[in-house]
């Protein structure tokens, strides 16, 4: 790839206060760093460059010839979840999962795949609704109220600290500097999201199911769409593609290896770092 992006975000002068940041609150805050409990003796913060410490929503820190990936996972705790969580800790990367509230507390497996999110430092917790729309979306969509109050009760019944969201069968964007709406009779639920507060996430990128719930096609497509989504320029935000999969499509054996491969050749092409979506552009700026 030749390209060289400057694009949709204002580049901005590094701030050398970073440098001052206390290692603790470094690792606090970043996704790429070495994971202690990695237990896979082949891969090392050597290998993957993702294993550096980067700090916590400066994208001042990607160097020009980088881009920043968001890795992101819908609908958990769900059946994949522990699979999921064994490729980020094998790869030493982060991710963010967009949790469904009543999966949480759906079943005793669940509930303790909540709690091994929770407790994974490379996870950052994001609110997906409580219901999920009851897989109903466009009667779910009809009443913004009864939408904000669904995410509400997702919020407190997670104990989230943020109001990061991402709308179910919806692909919808409301921050500060990004509104898009892919169904426009989903406009006033999504107006109403962020009237509330919530930072609504839709993605650039998603690895889709077959019609067995496994992913479908090879790594090596997906990693050609995200060269080609980079070099096009089609991100929301210029060099920083936020990618979507589903825990329960990581089931099989093919599935959990090409996510795998897939993520490997990212970090091995030393071309991309991996950030939560909390670390994304603008994301933490007071809405209006």
């Amino acid at each position: 790839m030749r390209k060289i992006f400057a694009g949709k975000s204002k580049n901005m002068t590094f701030l050398g206060m970073v440098a001052l940041m206390s290692a603790t609150s470094a690792l606090l805050n970043s996704c790429n760093f070495k994971n202690e409990v990695n237990n896979d003796p082949v891969v090392s913060s050597q290998e993957h460059p993702s294993a550096e410490i980067v700090p916590d929503n400066n994208e001042e820190e990607v160097a020009p010839d980088k881009r920043v990936i968001y890795l992101t996972f819908d609908d958990g705790p769900n059946q994949g979840t522990e699979n999921l969580l064994k490729i980020l800790d094998k790869r030493n990367v982060c991710a963010t999962a967009f949790l469904v509230g009543k999966h949480a507390y759906g079943s005793k497996r669940q509930k303790d795949d909540f709690q091994l999110l929770k407790q994974n430092p490379l996870i950052e917790l994001a609110n997906h609704s409580f219901t999920h729309a009851h897989n109903k979306y466009t009667d779910f969509y009809k009443n913004a109220d009864a939408v904000v109050h669904d995410f509400d009760i997702a919020k407190d019944s997670l104990k989230l600290t943020d109001k990061i969201a991402r709308t179910p069968g919806r692909n919808i964007w409301r921050l500060n500097n990004i509104n898009v709406t892919d169904i426009k009779s989903s406009t006033a639920a999504a107006d109403g999201l962020k009237k509330a507060g919530y930072k609504v996430i839709g993605w650039d990128l998603e690895w889709r199911p077959s019609q067995k719930m496994t992913l479908k096609g090879s790594h090596e497509a997906m990693i050609k769409k995200v060269d080609s989504i980079f070099l096009n320029d089609l991100e929301k935000t210029s060099r920083h593609l936020v990618f979507l999969t589903h825990d329960q499509y990581l089931r099989d054996a093919d599935s959990i290896n090409e996510l795998d491969m897939f993520i490997e050749k990212l970090q091995k092409s030393n071309k991309f770092v991996f950030r939560k979506i909390s670390q994304y552009p603008k994301i933490n700026e007071v809405l209006n």
